[in-house]
């Protein structure tokens, strides 16, 4: 039986030597989605066994933990659960009240997949980002097992905010975290392999700050791609339904450590950056993005449905050393 990707990419070759052939390119098709794509803050990844998302948790759905979907043809989108039925026990006393859990982050290192998520409670800074650590992303495999790996940072007391963790490698393998949520911005610090965890206790980094009271940029994820790092945000705020005014920028780097300039070369840290996708028709608030195999995911506010959460997925095209989304 051939399967749908199998399909998909068939026909996308067939695209690309059409268009070859009468002396232009093709662009990317993104895909239409079908299936349980109602998610906010998306960690997605492609694999070759499928492709996953998870994303925020809902508090009346499994103690609020991450929940997981997984799709074979990066179309249809089926719901297969939450990373747990119970959340770690120490989170409730690291952040009281905390209720569901807030965008993952999905990385793979040396055979094993390193979730990173955050608890918190809205507009407030005591907030934690924890590690949970598997063998695989199958529910089905036996060895398939989330291990609670405990804290990676907290906020309580700091002019930062401990969520929206993004994991990137710079040239000699060693990872970094990017994380932050409006107070003083968007952060970075180092961690270390093999536990995932902080490398020491460095004052963080700052890669991006719009300088304002109400300083709305939140949700990093940094991207490796040819001698540069990308770090896309998401500008403006979420979590309004068709009021949202969420929007995607990206600035970039030769150093995983900034400084991070847009297309202009304004400064991500003076309230610079680039315009990815922002909203457009019915597609309200697109943010909380994350990127793999190509695909920028992020959810926005489908107007056409009461402003619900929904999944969005695009390829990227890179045009010049920067990367354009197109439907």
């Amino acid at each position: 039986m051939i399967r749908p990707s199998r399909l998909v990419a068939a026909a996308a070759v067939l695209a690309t030597a059409a268009a070859a052939l009468v002396g232009c390119s093709a662009a990317p098709v993104a895909p239409s989605l079908s299936g349980d794509v109602f998610v906010h803050d998306p960690a997605y990844v492609h694999t070759d066994d499928g492709d996953y998302v998870y994303s925020t948790g809902n508090g009346q759905i499994g103690d609020g933990n991450i929940q997981i979907r997984r799709s074979d043809d990066e179309v249809s989108w089926e719901y297969v659960g939450e990373v747990w039925q119970t959340k770690p026990e120490w989170l409730s006393e690291a952040v009281p009240g905390v209720d569901n859990l807030w965008a993952p982050e999905l990385y793979e290192h040396d055979g094993t997949w390193y979730l990173y998520y955050a608890a918190s409670t809205f507009g407030s800074n005591r907030s934690v980002i924890a590690l949970a650590t598997n063998t695989t992303l199958d529910p089905d495999d036996p060895a398939y097992e989330w291990v609670d790996q405990g804290e990676v940072m907290a906020s309580e007391g700091e002019d930062f905010n401990a969520i929206d963790p993004g994991i990137v490698e710079d040239a000699e393998g060693v990872p970094w975290m990017s994380f932050g949520s409006f107070w003083s911005g968007i952060r970075m610090v180092e961690l270390e392999w093999p536990s995932g965890l902080r490398a020491d206790d460095a004052e963080p980094l700052r890669l991006a700050d719009r300088g304002l009271a109400e300083n709305a940029i939140e949700a990093p994820y940094a991207v490796a791609h040819d001698g540069w790092f990308y770090l896309f945000a998401s500008r403006g705020f979420c979590c309004k339904g068709v009021d949202s005014t969420y929007e995607i920028i990206v600035g970039r780097s030769r150093d995983v450590e900034g400084p991070y300039l847009d297309a202009d070369g304004g400064a991500l840290l003076d309230d610079g950056g680039t315009v990815v996708l922002t909203s457009d028709g019915s597609r309200v608030g697109p943010g909380g993005q994350s990127v793999s195999g190509g695909m920028l995911a992020f959810h926005y506010y489908d107007a056409d449905a009461d402003g619900i959460p929904t999944l969005g997925l695009l390829p990227i095209t890179w045009t010049d050393g920067w990367p354009t989304v197109t439907d």
